[in-house]
């Protein structure tokens, strides 16, 4: 045959962006696998949540830099853990427009507490977030030379105000966001 000629085979041949598609597909799919089997172990994934940031961690104090990544990281860390800790239904938008609330007395029914950010996307955005950032410490374009006590004492003010602002509204609105199995 010519090599000009085209035959059936060449024409029920994919395009390669079929391929490159089919493929992507196929490695979320398998990502998405690992995941689901990995919810209920919650232990083991918070130890692999602790063993990634511990490498980030040497990682930064040994290169002695990225400190504007680490704040950066620190931050959105912060805003996390406000999500987490946060209910879905904000007691205090549901005062204004004079809808149920939480229960207050004894007498009240039992809700359970539904957090705005469920505990496996908190694990997760968190890994997520350090692996990032690592991999960030690969390039010179993030070390920004700044003078990371400033950063240091800047996150932590910001971590004091924030957290002292939600253990106020989990007092004033009477919530505790964390269970620890039905009661009996």
């Amino acid at each position: 045959m010519a090599t000009g000629d085209s035959t059936v085979d060449d024409l029920q041949e994919p395009p390669s962006a079929a391929i490159v598609s089919r493929w992507f597909y196929e490695v979320s799919r398998r990502y998405q696998h690992l995941l689901d089997k990995s919810t209920p172990h919650i232990l083991g994934r918070w130890i692999g949540f602790f063993a990634v940031a511990f490498i980030f961690a040497i990682r930064v104090y040994f290169i002695q830099g990225f400190y504007i990544v680490s704040y950066g990281l620190g931050i959105y860390i912060l805003n996390l853990l406000i999500a987490f800790l946060s209910p879905q239904v904000d007691p205090e938008i549901l005062e204004l427009s004079e809808g149920p609330t939480l229960p207050t007395r004894g007498s009240d029914e039992f809700r359970p507490f539904v957090r705005r950010l469920p505990e496996f996307k908190f694990w997760y955005s968190l890994t997520k977030a350090f692996c990032i950032a690592f991999v960030m410490t690969f390039f010179a374009v993030f070390d920004v030379p700044v003078f990371w006590p400033i950063l240091l004492f800047y996150w932590l003010v910001l971590f004091t105000l924030t957290m002292r602002r939600q253990i106020q509204h989990m007092i004033r609105y009477k919530y505790v966001p964390f269970s620890f199995g039905k009661k009996v």
